[in-house]
C-alpha cells in the first residue's frame, strides 16, 4: 500500500440536463473560496476531547443491515465490532474474535473476546454471533455476501463455528462484516407492537432508531440527516486503543467546496471525500494535512442489453470499449487522481490480470461497428450520480468525455447527472441505457466483483444484483463458483484471472478508471495510522493531540 502524507473546492458544477454531446467541451468551476487558514480546531476542555467529522452523507439509518454503504459501514465500526478487521497492510486483526482454526473444509471455529458488554449492559456471548447471522440473512443488501454460509452454532458462551455450504477460502473475509448484534435488545417487541428485529428499507423500525452495540462509541444524540453526536463507551472492551476522543459529532456537508471551507475555517476537524480539486490548496494549506492512496473501487459504464438490442452484439460492446479512451479520462479530467481500469480487480487482487490495459484505438472500435451493422451508428441514453464517485463537476466532465469519445463512432449519448439518493431509484429500474456503476469488493477479493456486477441476476440469491449490464453468462459464472470452492491460492487464482480475461473479452462495461482515496484534517488529529485501502478510518483509535 502506498500511502502519502502531505501537511505544510470548487464549487460544484450542478449538471440536470439531457444533452446531445457532439465534441468534448471541458466544463469549468470557479476555484475554491476563500483562503483562510485552519485554526487548528478540536475542542479540548473540561468535558474532554470532541472531534467533528464531516462527511458528503449520513447513515440512513441506526440498523446497520438496513443498507450496504460505506456510510453505514463507518456507523457499524463506531459503535459495533466486527469479528475481526482489517488492518494498514489488508491483513486480517483480531476484533469480538481473538482467535479461530480451520476444523475442516465447510467449518471454521472462533473464539470469543471474554468481557465484552453491549451499550445496553447486556453481556456479548457466542448466542449474539448465531443471532447476528440469522438476521444478516434476512437482508436484502447483505444476504448475498453471507449465502455461502449455512449456519452458525454456539459451541459454548465463547466459541463459535461458522458452517459453510461448501469448502468456501473467503469465510474470514466475510468475518470482517459481521459486527454481532445485541440479541437481547433487538428481541421482543416495541411499543407498537412490531418485531424489534425486522428490517425496514428506508423505513421506521426499532432498530432504525435505536442502537446497542459493543464499539468505542456510542449513541448520545441524533437529528436524522443532519448530525449525529457519539460518546465513548465507558463500557468499551478495546482499553489497549490509543484512542482519546471522547465526544464525536458526525455532520453531512454534501457541498463539496463547503465541506472543504469548513476544514479551513476550523468547524470541523475531519472531512472525507476530499474532492481532487482542491487537494492543491490543502496540500498547502497551514495547520492542515492531507493524506491519499490508491484506491480499489472500480467506476465502469454497465451496457444494458435488455434495453439496446444493439448491445447483445459483443462486437458493439467492445467497440464501445475501444471508443473510450480511460487515461484521458484519469489523467485530463481527474488530474492523475485515478489509475486507468481495462479490468475489475485491481493490482494486488487474486484476479487481477497484468496483461490487461486500456484498449483505445478508435479504428477498431469502427471496424467493429461496421462489422456488426451499425457503422451508422445509434443513439443511447447514459445516467450517473453527482455526488456519489467524484464531485458534480468531475461527473459531468467523466459523462461529456465519454459522450465525445463514443461520437467519434456515431454514437449519440443522450446524459443526465442526478444526485446519488435520487439516481438508485433510476438505477434500480435500470432507467438509462448506460448507467455509472462504482463499486469496491465487500470481501476483498475479486470474486466479489462479479457476483455482484456480471453474474447472471438471481433475486433469490442477491446474484447480480447491481447487474444493470442485464448481462447473463453462465459460463463465467461458473468459473467464479469454482474459484470459491477451490482452497488452494494458486489454483484459484488461475480460475478467477480466467473469468476476468473473459469478461475483458465479451466487454458487458466500459471499465474506467479505480479512484484515489483522500482525507482531510487538521494537524492536531493523527489521522494516517487509522486510515486503510477499503475507505473505513478507524476512529475509535484517532489520536488528538493537545494544544
Amino acid at each position: 500500500m502506498r500511502l502519502t502524507l502531505f501537511s505544510s473546492g470548487a464549487p460544484a458544477c450542478t449538471r440536470l440536463c439531457a444533452l446531445i454531446v457532439s465534441l468534448w467541451l471541458p466544463l469549468s468551476c470557479s476555484a475554491l473560496a476563500g483562503d483562510k487558514p485552519a485554526d487548528n480546531g478540536v475542542v479540548d476542555d473540561d468535558q474532554g476531547i470532541t472531534l467533528r467529522v464531516a462527511y458528503d452523507t449520513a447513515p440512513v439509518s441506526l440498523d446497520i443491515h438496513e443498507q450496504l454503504s460505506i456510510r453505514m459501514l463507518q456507523l457499524s465500526h463506531l459503535t459495533f465490532d466486527p469479528l475481526v478487521r482489517w488492518d494498514r497492510d489488508l491483513e486480517l486483526e483480531p476484533r469480538l474474535a481473538t482467535g479461530w482454526e480451520r476444523i475442516d473444509d465447510t467449518t471454521m471455529r472462533f473464539h470469543l473476546r471474554h468481557g465484552v458488554t453491549f451499550h445496553s449492559g447486556n453481556a456479548f456471548t457466542a448466542k449474539d454471533v448465531v443471532w447476528t447471522l440469522q438476521r444478516l440473512r434476512r437482508s436484502p443488501d447483505f444476504r448475498a455476501i453471507f449465502e455461502p454460509i449455512e449456519r452458525a452454532e454456539a459451541i459454548d458462551d465463547f466459541t463459535v463455528d461458522l458452517h459453510t455450504r461448501k469448502p468456501y477460502p473467503l469465510l474470514l473475509n466475510l468475518a470482517t462484516y459481521l459486527f454481532p448484534m445485541d440479541s437481547r435488545f433487538y428481541t421482543g417487541t416495541s411499543a407498537d407492537g412490531r418485531d424489534k428485529a425486522e428490517i425496514v428499507k428506508n423505513g421506521n423500525s426499532f432498530a432504525s432508531n435505536h442502537l446497542s452495540g459493543t464499539g468505542p462509541f456510542e449513541i448520545e444524540k441524533r437529528h436524522p440527516g443532519i448530525r449525529t453526536e457519539f460518546e465513548r463507551f465507558p463500557g468499551y472492551w478495546g482499553t489497549q486503543s490509543p484512542g482519546n476522543v471522547d465526544h464525536l459529532v458526525m455532520t453531512p456537508i454534501a457541498e463539496n467546496a463547503t465541506r472543504v471551507a469548513a476544514l479551513r475555517a476550523g468547524d470541523v476537524d475531519f472531512i472525507s471525500p476530499v474532492p481532487f480539486n482542491a487537494m492543491q490548496r490543502l496540500r498547502h494549506a497551514d495547520g492542515i494535512q492531507l493524506v491519499s492512496m490508491p484506491g480499489t473501487r472500480i467506476t465502469m459504464l454497465q451496457l444494458n442489453e435488455r434495453r439496446v438490442p444493439a448491445f447483445r452484439d459483443s462486437r458493439v460492446r467492445r467497440a464501445f470499449t475501444y471508443a473510450v479512451d480511460q487515461t484521458a479520462i484519469a489523467e485530463r479530467l481527474l488530474k492523475g487522481f485515478a489509475t486507468p481500469a481495462a479490468q475489475m480487480s485491481p493490482e494486488g487482487y487474486a484476479g487481477h490480470v497484468a496483461t490487461l490495459q486500456p484498449r483505445y484505438d478508435l479504428g477498431k472500435a469502427r471496424e467493429l461497428m461496421r462489422e456488426a451493422g451499425y457503422a451508422k451508428g445509434f443513439t443511447v441514453t447514459l445516467m450517473a450520480p453527482n455526488n456519489r464517485y467524484v464531485n458534480d463537476a468531475q461527473t459531468a466532465q467523466v459523462a461529456l468525455a465519454v459522450a465525445a469519445m463514443l461520437a467519434k463512432i456515431n454514437v449519440t449519448v443522450e446524459f443526465e447527472t442526478l444526485p446519488k439518493n435520487q439516481y438508485w431509484a433510476e438505477y434500480d429500474k435500470r432507467a438509462a441505457d448506460m448507467m455509472m456503476m462504482g463499486w469496491y469488493s465487500d470481501t476483498g477479493d475479486s470474486a466479489n466483483f462479479f457476483e455482484y456486477l456480471t453474474f447472471c441476476t438471481d433475486p433469490e440469491t442477491g446474484a447480480g444484483h447491481y447487474n444493470a449490464s442485464e448481462y447473463c453468462n453462465p459460463a463465467i459464472d461458473a468459473l467464479v463458483e469454482r474459484a470459491n470452492l477451490t482452497m488452494q491460492p494458486e489454483a484459484r487464482a488461475r480460475l478467477l484471472k480466467q473469468a476476468e480475461q473473459s469478461i475483458h473479452d465479451d466487454a458487458p462495461f466500459i471499465p474506467l478508471y479505480w479512484q484515489n482515496l483522500a482525507w482531510a484534517a487538521s494537524d492536531r488529529v493523527d489521522i494516517a495510522p487509522v486510515l486503510n485501502v477499503i475507505n473505513m478510518p478507524y476512529l475509535g483509535d484517532v489520536v488528538v493531540h493537545p494544544r
